[in-house]
């Protein structure tokens, strides 16, 4: 038996990029940023930020898109993936990608309570609105957006100030 499952707490390093596949499927990616604050071999503190693609879909996905905005923090569970990517200058660079299956706003700081939406959870909402659709046949795997064999942009917020 094995097990793939990862949790991600932090903070949106982009607005989320909603789109639909051609069979009506909604899906959603944005970068999620988690920073630790570890000492480096001096004794000194340094913040260590880790970037994570985090990709969504249907119902998960346009509540992302509609409730979540760059800097917004966010808790986010699902499958890791490590996607290989060639950079401009021919350079191999990998990405941790999360497959999310489950997703909830968490509200910062001055807005009191919960977030407005907690997403998934259920067995049955993963089924039937969490996981990438379920292909047919290899042809509409790709059409479908669920291919992960297709190169992968680097995190757009990597350089950009994030307010934690």
């Amino acid at each position: 038996m094995s097990f793939n499952k990862v949790i991600i707490v932090g903070n949106l390093g982009r607005d989320p990029e909603l789109r639909y596949t051609p069979q009506g499927d909604a899906v959603c990616s944005f970068s999620v940023a988690t920073n630790e604050r570890k000492k480096d071999k001096s004794g000194e503190f340094q913040d260590v930020t880790t970037w994570f693609k985090i990709t969504l879909w249907r119902r998960l996905a346009e509540n992302a898109s509609k409730y979540l905005t760059k800097g917004s923090p966010v808790y986010v569970e699902g499958r890791l993936q490590v996607e290989e990517w060639t950079d401009r200058d021919g350079k191999e660079r990998f990405t941790l990608g999360v497959q999310a299956t489950d997703m909830h706003f968490i509200s910062g700081r001055g807005e009191g309570g919960g977030g407005e939406y907690s997403g998934g959870g259920g067995r049955d909402d993963f089924e039937t609105h969490s996981g990438p659709p379920q292909a047919s046949s290899s042809s509409s795997s790709a059409s479908a957006g669920g291919s992960t064999s297709a190169p992968v942009s680097a995190p757009a917020a990597a350089d950009d100030d994030i307010p934690f």
